[in-house]
């Protein structure tokens, strides 16, 4: 009998878990293809039922979007400033987070100490400050040199990202190199290996799903970024959030929504495609260790 009830209790502990998996995944599911279908349709379908499918592919919402509305460079941009501030953030973090996992010199309880505080800063609160130091920054140049470069730049977006990015990352990846035993570094110097190539030849290697996890949750972050980007953006050369949300106030009082949605499909799409191509690896990081059987 009480196997039966314990039998019973696990029995209803799946099927809950199940319901709401379920639940989850059709309120994610349904919103993104719901917008997907609206970026096909013609502006005419937009004034009957939102749930009705659309006649046919109009894919000229695309085009329009691409062409009238910038979203092709605006994409360009978002792809050079994202692509850019992962590179610089990888390659600051990467051996930054090493040395602080592995090893202890003067100072290193310090720098993990002030790391950690960066966590609990919030990007958007800092960014008036930072577009100040970047405006007095600008002036200082411009007396000096007769021009300034530092406001409206994508490359200083980008470091800014990689910047603010950096006491997660370094959080984050230092976590799972204390996780690998130190034999996999006494065998490389064994092997007459250095520190620095026993970092880029082993324990980097070794910490690729840990990279793999950081890359997908910074393009997140940095892809779909907003306020730094408008603040520190004010001329044409915008990122494709800030372009999106121009497309949408225009649109709007245009009443031209299939191009709004299809401007909101170029800004889903990429991610959906990383998660997709990353989703597999990710998870195995997840579950895997330092060691191998």
């Amino acid at each position: 009998m009480k196997k039966f009830k314990d039998m019973s209790a696990d029995t209803v502990y799946r099927l809950f878990i199940y319901v709401a998996l379920i639940t989850l995944a059709i309120s994610i599911v349904i919103p993104v293809a719901w917008v997907f279908l609206a970026s096909i349709k013609q502006n005419a379908e937009f004034y009957g039922s939102p749930w009705v499918m659309p006649k046919g592919f109009y894919f000229q919402n695309f085009i329009d979007a691409f062409e009238k509305a910038n979203m092709g460079t605006y994409m360009l941009n978002s792809i050079m400033v994202t692509a850019l501030a992962l590179l610089i953030l990888l390659v600051v973090a990467v051996p930054a987070s090493y040395v602080l996992a592995r090893y202890t010199f003067r100072g290193s309880k310090l720098m993990n100490t002030l790391f950690k505080a960066g966590l609990f800063i919030n990007v958007n609160y800092i960014v008036v400050p930072i577009f100040l130091m970047l405006l007095k920054g600008d002036t200082f140049l411009r007396g000096q040199f007769g021009d300034g470069f530092l406001l409206d730049n994508l490359f200083i977006l980008a470091v800014i990202y990689a910047a603010t990015a950096l006491p997660f990352t370094i959080y984050l990846m230092s976590s799972y190199f204390q996780t690998l035993p130190s034999t996999f570094e006494e065998a490389a110097f064994i092997d007459g290996a250095g520190y620095f190539k026993t970092m880029i030849k082993v324990m980097i290697p070794m910490a690729r799903p840990s990279i793999i996890a950081v890359i997908l949750f910074n393009f997140l972050s940095f892809w779909n970024e907003y306020i730094i980007a408008l603040t520190l953006i004010p001329g044409p050369n915008k990122t494709l959030p800030v372009g999106l949300m121009n497309l949408m106030a225009a649109q709007k009082s245009a009443a031209n929504y299939g191009q709004m949605y299809a401007g909101m499909v170029l800004v889903m799409l990429p991610t959906l495609i990383l998660y997709i191509l990353v989703q597999k690896k990710l998870t195995q990081g997840m579950s895997l260790g330092g060691l191998k059987d």
